[in-house]
């Protein structure tokens, strides 16, 4: 159509031939043929429709309404509001604004965005492969390799594409594909959930809400001394005869009223467990009962127990077990306390001793009343608004019921159904039951419990926390297992022999502690004391446990929690034993020779000081000359005794006072950057930032040398 070249500025609408040669129906609207116009279609000449707008369509913004003929519908046809465009020679006709496609759209059709399919909605973390992509549309994989060849790309089943392209292959499926976190107004995003152990509450000791609890109360000594005998006599329970042998073989936890006060107790098999909860940082114990048989005496194991107890910081109660049996002597072992350091309180010292019988209940009632004077001393107190937290004592999987724990809660009161994280386990509190073997439904503060409904089996000493929902739990238990993974590829620093000054450096160490195990007993005591002789003011010497006999797996133990090195005289370690210092990495030193053992320790001893600094002056140089450079001011010397290095340090006098110390930044000879200059010779000197020099200034080179301090 060729266009007229009248020269009408006026806006008024021309006559209906000039515009188009296309027939328009009669029944049309004029704003719906004006907007077609402004589109354009499929049979209209692109060229002639832009040419014949841009000369004739009026410049006024027009808002677009709904045309009459559509009255009974909300939306538009679908058509009218987004069809296809047809490729543009010319210049593109302004867009409309979205505003206007709103305003015809109606309010109704706001929210659509929002209100989308949880099962349309597609999300891939990058990077994404197309195979990935092809489960997730429930497609064959070739059938999407030939939509992304229409769409220009060439990619195999296992090849990665950008997610514009994924977007718009599941938007032509019915699919929404969402990658990032969300944003209001953009659809449903999954959002990236970070979960934390929660922590334990800062709780003032004069808090209103602090009330008193119940004392924790661990049995420990020497095997077959009476300890469970004695708990059966204060629980009036026949447990001995149901354990094989008469001897405890799993942890216990029991709950005792006496006169209208509650005594939690652990019945420890030895102090193998007390150690075990400790090496994980677990201190559940206030006070700890030694158990020790009047007619036997202490024994290796009650000496353990004394140091491990003692490692520990905690309060010993001494009960003198099997006081009615021929042979008790109680003044013979109150005089082998006496030796440990434990000094009775008939004898003038602060340990309670308490003399018992099992099988006739002499001496219990004592026994109670002693734990309860020591808990109102200690004035033992906890929270019960706190989340509840415990700490396991025992562990085990029972036909029927799974992983099973039992839980002395701290703070805080458990209840059934709580979220839990424990160790690397997760779990939901499905049932507790008391030490009676009643369910009940919560669990106060120093409460023995065994909970039920872990996913896993924890282990001794874990501590177990209250979350917030079990999906929380669960998340949390998931990362804790990934980092326990990473941590076993990772060696434990232990303390050995040889790195004990760099662990003292860093404020890990400020004594020597070792455990000894030696031979025969007069080695013991031999090598025991010529360590005490050892002389030293600076670095104390701590044997956190001596013994006879070979290196097991309960002085690995002992060491793993303690931080200490195990030395051997005349000895054999046992397998169980190697292979736990191997995964615990703590260090065994056998010896055959008694001065080689001392000279060892004295040489580690020696090692954990720092080495004294001494300075010695190796030359002097005379300033002759400043020089002001652009790098720096250089003072140009001559060397007149010793000689001046670049790697030591110097300090400038005047008039016989220092006014600058400091490291040598510049030793040149000429052109040259040389290490030294000896004496005679000329240099150009520069320290540090320093740059006041002054003509006559003298500068002494000195180095500053290490000497090992002397015990």
């Amino acid at each position: 159509m060729a266009i007229k070249t009248s020269k009408t500025t006026t806006r008024d609408k021309p006559a209906p031939g000039a515009l188009a040669k296309k027939p328009v129906a009669p029944d049309a609207p004029a704003d719906s043929t004006r907007a077609s116009r402004r589109r354009g279609s499929a049979t209209d000449e692109p060229v002639e429709k832009k040419e014949t707008l841009s000369l004739i369509e009026p410049v006024e913004k027009k808002v677009r309404t709904r045309p009459p003929a559509a009255k009974g519908s909300v939306l538009p046809p679908i058509s009218r509001l987004v069809g296809p465009q047809p490729p543009s020679v010319g210049p593109e006709p302004e867009p409309e604004p979205a505003a206007a496609i709103e305003e015809s759209a109606g309010e109704p059709a706001a929210p659509a965005a929002e209100e989308v399919d949880e099962s349309k909605i597609i999300h891939i973390k990058p990077p994404i492969v197309v195979k990935d992509l092809a489960q997730h549309l429930e497609l064959k994989p070739f059938k999407l390799i030939s939509e992304l060849m229409e769409l220009g790309i060439f990619a195999s089943l296992n090849q990665t594409i950008e997610s514009d392209i994924a977007s718009k292959i599941c938007e032509k499926y019915g699919f929404v594909f969402e990658k990032e976190q969300r944003v209001k107004g953009r659809g449903v995003h999954k959002e990236e959930i970070v979960i934390e152990a929660p922590k334990a509450p800062e709780i003032d000791e004069t808090d209103a809400e602090l009330k008193p609890r119940a004392p924790i109360v661990a049995f420990m000594g020497h095997v077959d001394h009476g300890k469970t005998s004695l708990m059966d006599a204060i629980r009036k329970s026949r447990v001995v005869k149901g354990e094989a042998g008469g001897i405890t073989q799993h942890i216990g936890a029991y709950s005792v009223e006496h006169s209208g006060h509650r005594v939690t107790f652990l019945d420890t098999p030895g102090h193998a467990a007390f150690t075990a909860m400790r090496a994980r940082g677990a201190q559940v114990t206030d006070f700890v009962v030694l158990v020790v048989a009047a007619d036997d005496g202490l024994m290796p194991q009650t000496i353990e127990a004394i140091n491990h107890a003692r490692a520990a910081k905690v309060k010993l109660i001494v009960a003198l077990n099997k006081i009615d049996t021929k042979g008790a002597d109680p003044d013979r072992v109150k005089g082998q306390l006496q030796e440990q350091g434990l000094t009775p309180e008939e004898w003038g010292g602060d340990t309670i001793c308490v003399e018992t019988s099992a099988t006739k209940g002499t001496g219990i009632d004592k026994l109670l009343e002693s734990i309860q004077l020591e808990t109102e001393m200690a004035e033992l107190k906890a929270s019960r608004q706190a989340d509840a937290r415990g700490i396991v004592i025992e562990a085990q999987v029972e036909a029927g019921r799974g992983p099973t724990a039992t839980i002395i809660v701290q703070m805080g009161i458990l209840k059934v159904g709580q979220a839990f994280i424990c160790g690397n386990h997760w779990g939901k509190v499905k049932s507790l039951i008391d030490d009676q073997g009643k369910p009940v439904k919560e669990a106060i503060p120093a409460t023995p419990v065994k909970v039920l409904g872990f996913s896993g089996l924890p282990k001794s000493g874990d501590a177990l926390l209250v979350m917030d929902s079990e999906k929380s739990a669960k998340l949390l238990g998931e990362e804790r297992v990934i980092t326990a993974r990473q941590e076993k590829l990772a060696i434990p620093q232990r303390a050995t022999l040889e790195n004990l000054h760099d662990s003292l450096a860093e404020g890990k160490k400020k004594s020597l502690r070792i455990i000894i195990k030696s031979d025969v007993q007069g080695s013991m005591e031999a090598i025991v004391h010529s360590l005490g002789e050892i002389p030293s003011d600076k670095i104390d010497l701590n044997i956190v446990h001596a013994a006879v006999g070979p290196v097991i797996e309960s002085d690995v133990l002992l060491a793993t929690a303690s931080d200490c090195v195990i030395i051997g005289f005349g000895v054999k370690v046992e397998n169980s034993a190697n292979a736990a210092a191997r995964r615990e990495h703590v260090q065994i030193k056998l010896f055959s020779i008694i001065y080689e053992l001392i000279d060892q320790v004295k040489e580690s001893m020696a090692g954990l000081l720092d080495p004294e600094l001494r300075e010695s002056a190796i030359g002097h140089a005379e300033v002759k000359q400043v020089f002001k450079l652009t790098k720096g001011v250089v003072a140009g010397c001559v060397v007149t005794d010793g000689r001046i290095s670049r790697n030591g340090r110097a300090r400038v006098l005047r008039k016989r006072q220092a006014v600058y110390d400091g490291d040598v930044a510049t030793l040149r000879r000429f052109q040259d950057e040389v290490k030294e200059v000896r004496v005679g010779l000329e240099c150009g000197i520069k320290l540090g930032h320093y740059t006041e020099y002054e003509v006559g200034d003298i500068i002494e080179c000195y180095q500053l040398d290490k000497f090992p301090q002397q015990l």
